[in-house]
């Protein structure tokens, strides 16, 4: 069971750091204009933050501070989602790249959701 965790762990981290190469990659390519600066800049920070806080998490202290990091994630990835909504809606970015992106977030929010209510019910 224990090894189990580690492999998902260790997997999951590597998703996450994949998610993050390939939004940057996308964000590279975008047009540079008014709108799409500040998106960008909010992007790159709430995207970056979801594999970073993870990387906290891991070396938590606590159940508690464990906890809180992954809500962390969970709000940057939410975050994100917003900011790439903003640029598929427009105009911005190729939008079947956008929705893939968003897919993946999805999939990212509700791991996270789920660990943050399974880690909250046990005492």
């Amino acid at each position: 069971m224990e090894n189990n965790n580690l492999e998902f762990k260790k997997e999951f981290k590597n998703r996450l750091y994949r998610f993050v190469l390939r939004l940057l990659k996308f964000i590279s390519a975008l047009p540079k204009n008014e709108i799409t600066k500040v998106i960008i800049n909010q992007l790159i920070r709430s995207g970056t933050s979801i594999l970073a806080n993870y990387i906290e998490a891991l070396a938590s202290s606590s159940k508690r501070e464990f906890i809180n990091f992954f809500q962390y994630c969970l709000k940057s990835a939410n975050e994100s989602k917003m900011w790439l909504t903003l640029l598929r809606d427009t105009n911005n970015g190729n939008k079947k790249e956008i929705n893939d992106l968003l897919k993946e977030l999805t999939e990212i929010s509700n791991i996270f959701a789920s660990a943050i209510i399974n880690l909250k019910g046990k005492k």
